[in-house]
């Protein structure tokens, strides 16, 4: 028997030495149980809150590239009505309704206008244009990867009567 420098045994133990000792394995088997599912249920947060971000900054770029599609149709749309090869300077009016298809977006493209007319010499003939352009892509409506964009757009244009030729004001 080994005895301890104080001389008491190392080997001999109490029964309630034993029982607290028993007890206390129970105790860490517990422990350990609660530990473990504890970083199982961390883990699993951990993995979520991670494809929830991925998910959102998805959406973000998707709503970005649909962003700038409506902002490309508004661009052709003003093209259409400003015109700077028209060497006439006419008033022109409004185009009808427009589809495009960019990179995976429909963009619809459309116009309103409405003519002011001031009295001044010589007369000027101004043409306010209302150009719509929506971008949308992603799946059908109510879709969860379903993103559109609208951009609104005024843009004015003025034309002087001199005799019968139009000028810029």
């Amino acid at each position: 028997m080994k005895t301890h420098m104080y001389g008491l045994s190392i080997l001999r133990r109490t029964r309630a030495q034993a029982v607290m000792s028993f007890r206390q394995r129970g105790f860490t088997l517990v422990s350990a149980i609660f530990l473990l599912v504890a970083l199982a249920a961390l883990g699993a947060a951990i993995v979520s809150v991670s494809t929830t971000q991925q998910q959102t900054s998805a959406q973000d770029l998707q709503g970005s590239r649909a962003y700038h599609a409506a902002r490309a149709g508004v661009e052709w749309g003003v093209y259409q009505v400003m015109d700077p090869d028209n060497a006439t300077y006419s008033l022109p009016a409004c185009f009808g309704n427009t589809a495009i298809n960019l990179e995976g977006f429909a963009v619809a493209v459309s116009c309103t206008s409405q003519t002011f007319t001031e009295a001044a010499t010589p007369v000027h003939t101004i043409v306010v244009y209302q150009l719509t352009s929506t971008a949308s892509g992603g799946g059908a409506v109510g879709d969860v990867n379903r993103v559109e964009r609208q951009i609104r757009v005024l843009v004015s244009k003025c034309g002087a009567t001199v005799g019968p030729t139009v000028v810029p004001c």
